[in-house]
């Protein structure tokens, strides 16, 4: 059998560990070169499929390639890019499979969350319905934490640490000054539909910290979440407030939605902390300080988990590892064996069941009034939290990699997106 080569892609919001599962790929690929000749990795995602803008990581050293496991971002470029259906746009596949032929390219990893598994899945289909063989598989990433089957995400996993730490020091911070400054801290969060990242705010009620947790899967009700807060304030002179910029009006709108919406037809959102600030203001008059999170938390690096580093590392070895023994359509699983000692390994799930399907927080991880986690909810979360992998750092700051990123030549006419 003759070496073919893969196409590997980052799409989607980049996190903290999804390089890691790039360096996951391309090593696994490496050493394989009976099987995999190059790696040749998509500028931008599934758009450097289309436009031929293909980088060649065979041109990157082996040092330069491990260095990603600490590098946060996309190495690549990322993009928000969905492929239509074939009826709908049939000339975008047979650009791909033009470009996979000229290349020839075999193998197709695709690293993303759900409209990223619904675009691998597509690309899976390229053997059916239009005789071209290509095996894909699609590498799990969201900080979302919100696919199927899997019992967690990575990505999530180190956005869930950084929040709860960072919520935990603004804590300290406005209990410090609660007295005569401050009463009110609110973080925003990511999380459109799912409440994941809100939930790992939740956790700095062990610590002896008062926090209510606004979700995307409980309607928002006014007068009970000022109630709640007015009770916390009145017990400890301060409290966190989390909120998910999903969190939604009991009318379905967003309480952060801004009219706009993204590539994918999504709400864009932004602006749920200022909103749940002043309206705390204005009804019960206390001082208030907010923050939005936003690029903070998945970029984090420096505080990442290394249990979600391990589990992105491995989902990326994982997709070169069951693509050699003639998988195709599929995604590797984090399979949870236990919590307490916590075990997990690596599974599969079919594509068919994973694209297009979102994982919403148990109602039984919420407690009863809505605004808190349950015991559950915080053995689900500590184990993905637990433990440090810092990048090295130089001159005190993180040193991270920037690849060369060396072009291959193209083959064929320009393609208009």
């Amino acid at each position: 059998m003759t070496a073919k080569n893969a196409f590997y892609a980052q799409s989607g919001g980049v996190t903290a560990v999804i390089n890691a599962s790039a360096c996951g790929v391309i090593e696994t690929a490496r050493q394989h070169p009976d099987k995999i000749a190059n790696v040749y990795a998509g500028r931008n995602g599934i758009i450097g499929a289309l436009t031929e803008d293909l980088i060649d990581t065979s041109q990157e050293s082996e040092d330069a390639i491990a260095a990603l496991r600490y590098t946060p971002s996309g190495a690549f470029g990322s993009c928000r890019y969905k492929l239509k259906s074939l009826e709908a746009n049939k000339r975008e596949y047979e650009r791909l499979i033009e470009v996979f032929k000229a290349h020839d390219i075999g193998y197709f990893f695709y690293n993303g969350g759900g409209d990223s598994a619904d675009t691998c899945f597509k690309v899976s289909q390229l053997s059916e319905t239009m005789g071209f063989p290509v095996q894909a598989i699609h590498v799990p990433k969201t900080v979302d934490n919100d696919l199927p089957i899997t019992d967690n995400c990575p990505g999530f996993g180190s956005v869930a640490k950084y929040i709860a730490t960072s919520a935990l020091e603004a804590s300290f911070d406005v209990r410090s000054m609660a007295k005569t400054s401050t009463k009110i801290f609110v973080l925003e969060v990511m999380g459109r539909h799912a409440g994941w990242i809100a939930a790992a705010g939740g956790l700095i009620e062990d610590h002896g910290m008062p926090v209510a947790v606004l979700f995307p899967e409980i309607e928002f009700d006014q007068d009970r979440f000022l109630a709640k807060v007015k009770a916390m304030v009145d017990a400890h002179d301060f409290c966190t407030i989390v909120v998910s910029e999903g969190a939604k009006y009991p009318d379905g709108r967003f309480l952060a939605e801004q009219g706009t919406r993204d590539a994918f037809g999504h709400a864009q959102l932004g602006g749920a902390a200022p909103v749940v600030a002043n309206l705390v203001k204005e009804a019960l008059g206390y001082k208030f300080h907010w923050a939005v999170a936003d690029y903070l938390q998945r970029a984090a690096r420096h505080l990442a988990s290394k249990t979600d580093v391990e589990q992105a590392y491995a989902t990326g070895r994982a997709a070169v590892e069951l693509a050699l023994t003639g998988e195709n359509a599929i995604m590797p699983t984090i399979d949870r064996v236990s919590s307490d000692p916590y075990q997990w390994q690596v599974g599969k799930a079919p594509l068919s069941e994973v694209a297009n399907v979102e994982k919403f927080m148990p109602r039984e991880f919420i407690t009863d009034d809505g605004f808190g986690i349950t015991a559950a909810c915080k053995s689900y979360l500590l184990p993905l939290i637990q433990g440090e992998d810092y990048p090295p750092f130089e001159n005190g700051l993180p040193r991270f990699v920037t690849l060369k990123n060396t072009a291959v030549e193209k083959r064929l006419d320009a393609f208009e997106l």
